[in-house]
Order: C-alpha cells, then structure tokens, then sequence
C-alpha cells in the first residue's frame, strides 16, 4: 500500500474530510485538530511511515502522562487518533493501524455535578432583570435549564428557531444533527422579555440572525457565556464546579427525580447513544425506594 505525504499532510487531509464529508461540528473539528497537531508535532510531522508502530502510539500517551494529563483527556487523545489511522486505512495510505489494539485508560464513571432546587433557584433570580443584560443572561440561564442545551448549542440559536407559539426551540445538535426541544413557559417568558426590553436595548438597531448577542452586536460566545455564568453564580454563593455543562447536567437530573423516562431525557440531551445518558441513572437509585415504599405490598 502506498505511503504518501508526511504526517503533518495527511492530518490537514483528515481534518478536511472530517469537516466537509463527515459534516461534524466546527468544535469537533477544533478538538481533533488540537490532538492531532500535538501527536504530529510528538512524532516529528515527517513521513507517514515512522510513527506506525504501536510502540510509538503508547510512548506518546505516556508522554501526555507525564505532561500531567488526566486518564479521560488521554483516552480522548488516543481515540482520536484511533479514528485518524483508521481513515488513513480506509484512504489505503497505510496498511495498520497501530493505536486499534492498544487498551483505553481506565477513566472510571465519574458522577455528573448538578445543582439542587435552592441553588438553582439563586442563580436563576442572580441577573439584575432591570437592565438589557440581565434580561439576556436570565433568559438564558432559564432556556439552558429548559432545555438541556449545551454551550455551543445556546450560543447559536437563531430567531428562526425559536417557536414561542407551540414552545419548541429547534436545536442543532453535535454532527449537525437536529432536533426539537420543549422551552418551558418560564423559559419563554424569560426569552419574550429579553426580545421586548433586552435585545433591541443591546443592538442599538443592528441587526443579527442570533438570539443572544453580546454589546458589541455580535453572536453571543461559548467563553463569554462561561464568564457571565461564573459571575452570576459568585454573586448568590456559587463558586465551585459551576459551568454550562452543570446546567444541562441539572435538567437532566432534575427532569429523572422528577419521573421522567431515560429514553425522553436522552432525546432532549441529543445523546446519539442511550449508554451516554445512563450516567444520570444515579439520581433514581433514591426514588426506587420510595416507589418500593410505597407501591410493594411488604415494603
């Protein structure tokens, strides 16, 4: 099989095919783009042809070992670079891929951190709901815990998805994928004050195709979202393990204690597989008790 192009090469190559042919998110892209410019940079960036032994693989994961990198971040590098070789395989630019026998680090299941109804209620009321900013961040603090969105999906819905009238939101999702998602009428009420008082006050008579901009006009973006949140959740006592992601893991939370299915929750999630979101079941191991307590004739 023929050997062509240099490392370096048929990393721009995959990440081409990756963003035009695969059609993955734009971060998706971002994220291969970032471990495989490390592992190229490790290897030399020479010809494709040195670094096709196994060897080579688990001496760069240990790299990353030593560098101090946790187990899930390394395991994520070498899946990446598991997907790399097995398009260079496809491509018949090489014959083995050296990263498809090596064994995953073991991460373990790390428990998702949510809040509980008192805290979220804090942070939910923390945006001063008198001037235009306030109204954007509450509105979308309320739509994230609605909804389950992630960062990135907040950050890029449009006007034209938003329905108010049946109170679906239209999300595209990882993979370009989409979906519809119910809003809540707290979310919608948030959502219609932003667009009367808050919105038209933060463009100043610009215009934008996006629900949540910034003061400068612009697309709200996922680092400016991460800012707003930490600073909302510093002024009513929030201050560790708060990110965008701890709201979408408290919807889902919230949603299970509060009955619903697992099947429902991953399609709201946009989870492409169910084994993602069993690591909510944590939450229904208390309810179980309850509805044995309450419904088994010699609980």
């Amino acid at each position: 099989m023929a050997r062509t192009g240099s490392l370096a090469v048929q990393v721009r190559l995959f990440l081409d095919f990756c963003r035009m042919e695969k059609g993955l998110a734009a971060n998706s892209v971002i994220s291969y783009a970032r471990d495989l410019e490390r592992y190229a940079a490790f290897s030399g960036g020479g010809d494709i042809a040195v670094p096709e032994a196994a060897e080579h693989v688990r001496a760069y994961l240990d790299s990353l070992y030593a560098g101090g990198m946790g187990a899930r971040s390394v395991a994520r590098h070498l899946t990446t670079i598991r997907g790399f070789y097995r398009h260079l395989q496809r491509e018949r630019v090489m014959e083995h891929n050296p990263a498809e026998l090596l064994a995953s680090p073991k991460t373990g299941q790390a428990l998702p951190h949510y809040l509980n109804a008192a805290d979220l209620e804090k942070l939910l009321a923390a945006p001063d709901g008198a001037k235009p900013a306030g109204l954007r961040d509450r509105a979308m603090l309320q739509l994230v815990y609605a909804s389950g969105l992630r960062v990135s999906e907040l950050c890029g819905v449009e006007l034209n998805d938003l329905n108010l009238t049946l109170g679906y939101l239209r999300v595209t999702g990882k993979g370009s994928k989409v979906r519809l998602v119910p809003m809540g009428a707290t979310a919608m009420a948030a959502i219609e004050s932003y667009m009367t008082g808050g919105r038209p006050a933060i463009l100043h008579g610009r215009a934008s195709r996006y629900l949540f901009v910034t003061n400068r006009g612009t697309k709200m973006t996922r680092q400016a979202f991460w800012k707003l949140l930490a600073a909302h959740g510093k002024a009513c006592g929030l201050f560790h393990n708060l990110s965008p992601h701890v709201l979408r893991h408290t919807f889902a939370t919230h949603l299970l204690e509060g009955g619903a299915d697992l099947r429902s929750v991953q399609t709201m999630l946009g989870h492409a597989d169910i084994g993602t979101t069993q690591i909510y079941t944590h939450v229904a191991r208390g309810r179980l008790r309850s509805v044995v307590d309450k419904h088994h004739p010699r609980a």
